[in-house]
C-alpha cells in the first residue's frame, strides 16, 4: 500500500510509496516538486475544461480545448506516480478496455473537430469521451463500476 510517511518527509523506510520514490534515479524531481507539478498540471487541465465552456458555441474550439484540458488533468498523476507506473496502471488488465475506449474517444473527438469539421459528430464524440473518462475513473474505486452498472440496470429496467 502507499507509504504516507514518504509523502510527508517522515521516516525514510523503503517500500512502495505514493510518489513512486523508487524510480531508480530516473526522475530527479523532489517530492515537493512532484506535488507542485501535479497541482499545476491538474489546475491547468481543469482551467482548460472550464474555459472550453465559454467557446461551447464553436464545437471545434470547444473539443480541442476540452480534450487538451482532459489530457492534462489525467496526465497530472504522472507527476505523483511517475510516467512508467502511471502507464502501467492505465494498461492494467482491470482497466485496459476503459483506457483504450477513453484514448480512442479522445482521438475521435479531435478527428471530428479538426479534420471532419462536423459540429454534431464533435459534440457526440465529446459526450462519449466524458462517459469514457467517468468509466475509466471509476476503475480506480473498488466496486464502483459494479455499483454504477447495477444502478443503471435498475434505472433503465422497464419491466414492472
Amino acid at each position: 500500500m502507499w507509504n504516507i510517511r514518504s509523502l510527508t518527509g517522515g521516516d525514510e523506510e523503503q517500500g512502495e510509496s505514493l510518489l513512486g520514490e523508487d524510480s531508480g534515479g530516473l526522475c530527479s524531481l523532489s517530492t515537493t516538486q512532484r506535488i507542485y507539478g501535479f497541482a499545476a498540471c491538474f489546475v491547468a487541465g481543469v482551467a482548460c475544461m472550464l474555459l472550453s465552456m465559454i467557446v461551447f458555441v464553436k464545437p471545434m474550439k470547444f473539443a480541442v480545448l476540452f480534450t487538451f484540458g482532459n489530457l492534462l488533468a489525467v496526465g497530472s498523476t504522472g507527476f505523483l506516480l511517475g510516467p512508467a507506473q502511471q502507464l502501467g496502471m492505465m494498461f492494467d488488465p482491470v482497466r485496459v478496455f476503459a483506457t483504450a475506449i477513453y484514448l480512442g474517444c479522445v482521438v475521435i473527438a479531435l478527428i471530428c473537430a479538426l479534420w471532419i469539421h462536423s459540429k454534431v459528430l464533435t459534440i457526440v464524440a465529446v459526450i462519449v469521451e466524458i462517459g469514457a473518462l467517468i468509466w475509466y475513473s471509476l476503475s480506480y474505486i473498488p466496486f464502483a463500476r459494479r455499483m454504477v452498472s447495477e444502478l443503471m440496470i435498475r434505472l433503465c429496467d422497464t419491466e414492472l
